[in-house]
């Protein structure tokens, strides 16, 4: 459930339209909205925050200090709400969309909104109507069958080594974290765990064909290693941090997924030695060394310079 204090995000954007231009009046207009509706929402906002937040005057309407800050939050509230709202637009796509990408569960779930946000941002400031995208989440070994087939244009997957069969790129680099609740037995040991110890682990686990399963055995089997039976088996990243904050077992997971919760104390990392648990984010296609010229060359572009 939401705050009853946060207003909706039509009423932000008419915030942050303030404070770009100055009045009511022409965020207003850029809102295609009248100015009195426009006042009345800030009224409206004003009553359900508890804050002034504009201070209307003759050469125009200025935020209040409280304003500025609310604007800020709401600034970044509304990129995060386009980037999904774009990337929901092209799980709802079939096949027909001029650009087909497929994607592993955990850079769906964390970058690509964020890139077809740039992507369509692009090319609308170049004058181009936007590229529409239907997009596909799944694990690695799917990705990379459905760019082999020809399913999808370009695909975007996460491991230690390049796919066979496809051109690659690597986009990012990424490491992947031993995580538990906070709390928990575990949480409080103080040496690293060594590579049989992880192996005898029952894992909350990601499903075989993940990426982020592969390079668990990849690592441990440099060890001679196996990967234990896990605990609990999901099929994406999300679900899987879910279930150890409410205490499931522990498990490996991209430090971009955990970070929050780590810094906030929710998770603990739990040192792990001798254990190699780097990969990387890859852009995948068939043909030639570079990606197809137009959309899929702009987005792998746009991938690579953004994970830098």
């Amino acid at each position: 459930m939401s705050s009853p204090h946060l207003p909706d995000l039509d009423a932000l954007r008419l915030l942050v339209g303030i404070a770009r231009h100055g009045s009511i009046g022409a965020a207003a207009r850029t809102n295609g909205i009248s100015q009195q509706a426009a006042s009345e929402r800030v009224r409206a906002m004003e009553a359900q925050t508890g804050l002034t937040l504009v201070r209307r005057g003759a050469r125009g309407s200025q935020l209040t200090e409280a304003g500025v800050v609310v604007t800020e939050w709401a600034a970044r509230l509304l990129d995060l709400a386009d980037e999904v709202d774009i990337a929901i637009e092209g799980l709802r796509g079939d096949v027909s969309r001029e650009l087909v990408v497929w994607a592993s569960m955990t850079i769906a779930e964390s970058l690509i909104p964020r890139w077809l946000v740039q992507l369509r941002q692009r090319q609308l400031g170049e004058g181009y109507r936007a590229t529409a995208v239907s997009l596909n989440a799944s694990n690695s070994r799917d990705v990379v069958e459905a760019v082999r087939e020809g399913t999808a244009h370009v695909g975007f997957v996460e491991g230690v080594e390049a796919p066979v069969g496809v051109r690659s790129v690597t986009v990012a680099q990424d490491e992947l974290f031993l995580v538990t609740a906070a709390g928990t037995p575990l949480s409080r040991r103080r040496t690293p765990l060594t590579p049989d110890e992880v192996a005898h682990l029952a894992l909350t686990s990601r499903e075989e064909g993940s990426g982020t399963r592969e390079v668990l055995e990849i690592a441990l089997a440099k060890h001679g290693l196996e990967v234990g039976d896990p605990e609990v088996e999901l099929t994406t990243a999300t679900a899987i941090r879910e279930a150890v904050l409410a205490g499931s077992a522990p498990a490996f997971l991209s430090r971009r997924v955990v970070a929050r919760d780590v810094d906030s104390g929710n998770l603990t990392v739990v040192a792990v030695m001798e254990l190699d648990l780097r990969r990387y984010f890859r852009a995948i296609w068939v043909g030639t060394k570079n990606p197809p010229a137009g959309s899929v060359r702009d987005l792998v572009a746009i991938a690579r310079a953004t994970e830098r």
